[in-house]
């Protein structure tokens, strides 16, 4: 098991972020081709190489709260977003909890989260319009 957690600030509104970040549109994020709603809760991911990721929605509190279990061939795991306002910004603290189904990913998941997680926020921050390189 892999736990990983970032945390950020946002000058956007809070309903702004929150519409992105829980939008089924694929358009913002630069690591996906496509998301299939497939009812209230559930929908698929498919990354550009092809690679579906299946989420069930566990809490769904707009502009507080939204999590989901996270499954594919790969992994097992949970995502906990919590959406909060400090100070006139948009606080947002994102936590993943990855299990390996396979052995030899074990010592890569920690990494490959980090990994995963910066460009989530950055794909995020650009889609806000807040990005700078």
């Amino acid at each position: 098991m892999a736990v990983s957690s970032i945390r950020a600030e946002l000058s956007s509104d809070i309903s702004a972020v929150w519409a992105v970040v829980t939008s089924d549109d694929a358009a913002w994020r630069s690591d996906l081709r496509e998301i299939k709603r497939l009812d209230e809760d559930h929908f698929v991911e498919i990354d550009n190489r092809g690679f579906e990721t299946r989420f069930t929605i566990t809490a769904f509190i707009p502009c507080s709260l939204y999590e989901f279990d996270i499954e594919n061939d790969n992994i097992l795991g949970h995502w906990k977003g919590k959406f909060s306002v400090s100070d006139g910004r948009t606080v947002i603290e994102f936590t993943e909890d990855i299990t390996p189904k396979k052995a030899i990913m074990k010592p890569f998941v920690k990494g490959y989260l980090k990994k995963q997680q910066a460009a989530y926020l950055r794909d995020l921050k650009k889609a806000l319009g807040e990005y700078t390189s």
